[in-house]
């Protein structure tokens, strides 16, 4: 995780892209431990996943390689984390495994969980999926974060969205100072 940490710092300025990239790297996290996949190393992709972000916005995902390659970042990785943006930013490569897939599912979602976290007064602790789905069903609550990228990325896992919420608000729980509440 340390360097994917020093990865990113190089390439990243904005606080907000890094508050992002913590929330999607605790989500991943929890993706890894139901998957039975290795913790450190999913959430270090998923810190990584919008490296390309801040510097080529209107090309997001297309510089993944050329940054990460001369960081010794394996292919399957960067694969992964191109994939994320698979139908959005990019057809180059499809999101077939459970850490890419996993990766594009969460990306988003995690918008949606730590905005409900900002408006509750007890941030993300006792947030319930119940509570969590009435506010992804309201287009206008953080109308940023695609519903329907969330969506694809579930039906891809194979996996109810529920499901992935429930992750998805395990993971940030567990790092939420780091998230800011």
């Amino acid at each position: 995780m340390e360097k994917a940490r020093e990865i990113l710092a190089k390439h990243t300025t904005e606080e907000h892209l890094f508050t992002h990239a913590r929330a999607v790297s605790a989500a991943m996290g929890a993706m890894a431990e139901h998957f039975g996949a290795d913790r450190d190393h999913w959430e270090a992709i998923g810190y990584l996943h919008d490296v390309d972000y801040e510097k080529f916005p209107q090309e997001h995902c297309h510089h993944v390689r050329e940054l990460l390659e001369p960081e010794g970042v394996e292919p399957e990785d960067i694969d992964a984390i191109i994939a994320h943006g698979y139908g959005v930013t990019t057809n180059e490569v499809e999101p077939t495994t459970d850490l890419a897939r996993s990766l594009f599912a969460v990306d988003e979602l995690t918008g949606i969980v730590h905005a409900y976290g900002l408006m509750r007064p007890e941030g993300l602790d006792g947030m319930a999926v119940k509570s969590l789905k009435k506010k992804y069903k309201d287009k206008r609550f953080a109308a940023g974060c695609s519903r329907d990228i969330i969506d694809r990325g579930c039906a891809l896992l194979g996996m109810e969205t529920g499901t992935v919420m429930e992750l998805c608000i395990a993971g940030m729980q567990a790092h939420k100072t780091e998230l800011g509440f």
